[in-house]
C-alpha cells in the first residue's frame, strides 16, 4: 500500500511540476523530411457523420477516432463539425487527454462557427512515434493543420500543454508573412518564464546524468503503469475538477485510459514528461513579444490546483491588451465548466469581427 501511495504522489508531482515549469526545448522532429498532408487520404467515422450537433450537447468517444490526417508519415486523429462557410476555431488539448476533452465545447460551438480539435502527436488516438517530442513539433503541427486542412484564418484555443501550444503557434504565425491566426484563447495554459535571478546551469556529468536518466525512467515507467489504470485517472481527474467532478464520467476516464494501451505510450510519456532533446528553452515572455499584437483571451479556471491564477496575472502584466475572464473551476474549465467558456469564446470571437 505504501509503494502504491507513493507512485501515486510521484505521478501527480510529475505532472504538476511538468505543467507548471514548462519549458520547452526547441528541437527539430526526427520523422520524414517529406511532409505528407493530404486530404484525401482522410476518413470520417459514420457514427460521428450522423451526429446532430444542433440537439445533442456532447460528441460521443469512439475508440475507433474520427477523421485521420497524415502529417509526416504519422496519422493524425481530429473532429471536424459545423458550416465550413463559418469563422473557424481549432481546439487543442492538454497533456494526457485528447479532443474528446472539448467534448461538451465541439458540438456547441459548432452552432456557429466551423470547429476543428485534434489529437496533439503522442497522444489520444494520434500516432505515437519514437521521437523527441518538443514544443516546436506540436506547433508546426498546429501550423500545419491550419495551412493543409483548415485552409483558412483561425481562432486557437489551447488547455495546457495545448494552451502553449496555441500560444507557440499564433507566435510564430505572427512572425510569417500570411499569418492565418486571428485569436488565440489559453485556458489554464503550461508554460515557463524567465526568471532572470535563476543560477547559471551547470556544466553536465556524463555519468552522472546517464545514471540519473536510468533512476528517472524507471520511476516514470513505473508510475505510468500504475496510473493508467481506470481508478487512477479518475482520482486525478477528481483533483483538477474541484468545484464540478459532475464531468468525470467513464468516457471521459476511458478517452484517457484506451490510448495508455499504445505499445509506444509509456515511452511517448517518459519522453514528454523529460523533455526528451536539446536545444534553447521556450519562453512565455518570448512568445508574447512576438505575437505583435494578436488578441489573445485568458480563460482560467481560478481554482486549478496545478497552474494557479499568478500565471495569468503574470500573462496579463507582459501583454497588457490581453481579455481575462475568470471561470470557477480548476485545471480544465472547459470540461468543469463548459457553459461557461463557450460563452466566453463565443464574446471572443464576437469582438474579433467573427
Amino acid at each position: 500500500m505504501m509503494m502504491k501511495l507513493k507512485i501515486s504522489v510521484i505521478t501527480l508531482m510529475l505532472a504538476s511540476t511538468f505543467l507548471q515549469t514548462e519549458g520547452f526545448t526547441a528541437t527539430t522532429p526526427t520523422t520524414s523530411a517529406s511532409k505528407t498532408a493530404s486530404t484525401s487520404d482522410q476518413t470520417t467515422t459514420p457514427a460521428l457523420h450522423d451526429f446532430d450537433y444542433t440537439t445533442q450537447n456532447k460528441i460521443p468517444w469512439l475508440a475507433s477516432g474520427y477523421n485521420t490526417w497524415k502529417w509526416n508519415d504519422h496519422s493524425i486523429n481530429y473532429v471536424e463539425m459545423g458550416d465550413k462557410s463559418k469563422p473557424a476555431i481549432l481546439l487543442i488539448h492538454g497533456f494526457g487527454a485528447s479532443a474528446y476533452h472539448y467534448r461538451y465545447n465541439i458540438p456547441d460551438l459548432a452552432r456557429d462557427y466551423h470547429v476543428y480539435a485534434f489529437d496533439m502527436l503522442g497522444f489520444g488516438l494520434s500516432s505515437k512515434p519514437i521521437t523527441d517530442y518538443s514544443a516546436e513539433v506540436w506547433r508546426d503541427q498546429t501550423v500545419d493543420f491550419i495551412e493543409e486542412v483548415i485552409g483558412k484564418t483561425t481562432t486557437v484555443v489551447g488547455n495546457s500543454l495545448g494552451g502553449f501550444t496555441a500560444l507557440y503557434a499564433a507566435s510564430s504565425s505572427a512572425q510569417s508573412e500570411k499569418s492565418l491566426i486571428n485569436g488565440c484563447v489559453l485556458l489554464n495554459a503550461a508554460g515557463r518564464f524567465k526568471n532572470p535571478d535563476a543560477p547559471p546551469e551547470k556544466e553536465p556529468n556524463a555519468i552522472i546524468d546517464a545514471i540519473a536518466t536510468l533512476i528517472k525512467r524507471a520511476v516514470i515507467q513505473l508510475s505510468f503503469i500504475y496510473t493508467k489504470q481506470p481508478a487512477r485517472i479518475e482520482q486525478v481527474l477528481r483533483q483538477v475538477y474541484p468545484i464540478n467532478a459532475n464531468n468525470v464520467d467513464e468516457e471521459l476516464v476511458e478517452s484517457i485510459r484506451y490510448p495508455s494501451l499504445d505499445p509506444n505510450a509509456a515511452e511517448v510519456f517518459y519522453r514528454v514528461i523529460t523533455k526528451n532533446g536539446s536545444g534553447p528553452q521556450v519562453y512565455v515572455d518570448d512568445l508574447l513579444q512576438d505575437l505583435n499584437g494578436i488578441p489573445l483571451m485568458l480563460c482560467w479556471g481560478e481554482n486549478d490546483p496545478w497552474i494557479r491564477p499568478a500565471a495569468a496575472d503574470k500573462i496579463q502584466a507582459l501583454y497588457p491588451s490581453s481579455l481575462r475572464v475568470s471561470i470557477d473551476a480548476g485545471h480544465c474549465p472547459h470540461d468543469e465548466a463548459p457553459e461557461d467558456v463557450n460563452l466566453a469564446v463565443r464574446n471572443f470571437m464576437s469582438q474579433l469581427g467573427n
